[in-house]
């Protein structure tokens, strides 16, 4: 049986009330020297507070509810710590709960866990509800933030790049370095509106420098690596790459390109320039060093957690930079 308060004053022969105050941190009515008393017996007896009960009788929760996809992408971990660093600055606590990759099912139990207990709010990761899940978290009326996606719906708060703007800056990166036939792989395009806003900014990129793409250079997928292994098996079906350079959709669509160049024995940069969409540390440790988009993952995190308690509306944009590495070549136009 879990020890209490009770069995704390007992153990150290305070008042349950003094016991109370010590391990509230009520400051001013009781020595230093009976906390230590109070909080060593606490440790001895593993007493944990009740902080359900504790909620019930403020009426304010200090539990924020994180809702993450579990697509084989890499970059939640800095949202994470971006959230982690805030909600520590005020004092709340993060609870994680994984909600699957467009599975409706794993999505209502996610929501579901953390709509059964009182929470300050709910952050989603990446997490594209399906309409039933959507319109269930719509009407529980707590507050909720989503993180690193965007709608098409701009009623829907949250926080992201500036996903048309990724694609433009990747494709203009490119031609400038003299690229003409450029490949986009990896991306989701039918119901992903991120995918669909990178392809209209990568189409955009083109035409503005009267470029135009053939459909078989874009190739789609799940933002997994081995979308990438995928996606370059497609553009090596000829024993001539129809593309010289290739943007790659997450930065792990980049390394299954760049491991599936090196098994067909294609090098990169020389015949083929990558640049990816993340720029996480993945990119430093690969050879070589993967060119990238970098978004500031750990900001989206830290600024969400500000925006959902501050009920923020609308779209919320965090900056997106081109980081040079190794991985892309010039080429003579």
């Amino acid at each position: 049986m879990q020890a209490t308060i009770k069995d704390i004053a007992k153990a150290t022969g305070f008042s349950v009330a003094t016991v109370s105050r010590v391990l509230s941190n009520k400051k001013g009515f009781f020595s230093e020297k009976t906390a230590a008393k109070v909080n060593q017996v606490a440790k001895e007896l593993g007493y944990k507070k009740n902080m359900s009960a504790t909620e019930l009788v403020t009426k304010k929760s200090n539990v924020i509810a994180a809702l993450i996809n579990s697509t084989k992408t890499n970059f939640s971990d800095s949202i994470i710590k971006g959230i982690q660093d805030k909600a520590d600055e005020l004092g709340k606590t993060v609870i994680i709960l994984y909600a699957g990759d467009r599975d409706a099912r794993a999505q209502k139990k996610a929501l579901t866990t953390a709509l059964e207990r009182s929470v300050a709010g709910i952050l989603l990761l990446s997490v594209d509800l399906s309409p039933e899940n959507l319109t269930l978290l719509k009407s529980a009326r707590t507050p909720f933030y989503f993180i690193s996606i965007t709608f098409q719906d701009t009623a829907l708060p949250c926080i992201t790049s500036n996903d048309h703007g990724i694609g433009y800056l990747a494709t203009s990166y490119l031609i400038r370095q003299g690229h003409r036939r450029i490949g986009l792989a990896g991306l989701d395009f039918s119901d992903s509106y991120t995918g669909k806003l990178r392809l209209a900014g990568y189409q955009a990129a083109l035409a503005e420098n009267q470029l135009s793409a053939h459909s078989e250079w874009v190739q789609a997928g799940d933002y997994s690596y081995e979308a990438g292994i995928a996606a370059l098996d497609a553009y090596a079906q000829n024993s001539e790459l129809p593309i010289t350079a290739v943007i790659a959709g997450s930065d792990m669509v980049g390394i299954g390109i760049l491991n599936r160049a090196s098994a067909l024995k294609i090098p990169v940069p020389q015949k083929l320039s990558i640049v990816t969409i993340d720029g996480t540390d993945l990119c430093r440790i690969v050879q070589p060093p993967l060119t990238s988009v970098t978004q500031d993952f750990y900001k989206m995190g830290y600024v969400g957690l500000e925006r959902l308690l501050e009920n923020a509306a609308g779209i919320t944009y965090t900056q997106s930079e081109l980081t040079e590495r190794k991985s892309v070549l010039a080429v003579k136009k």
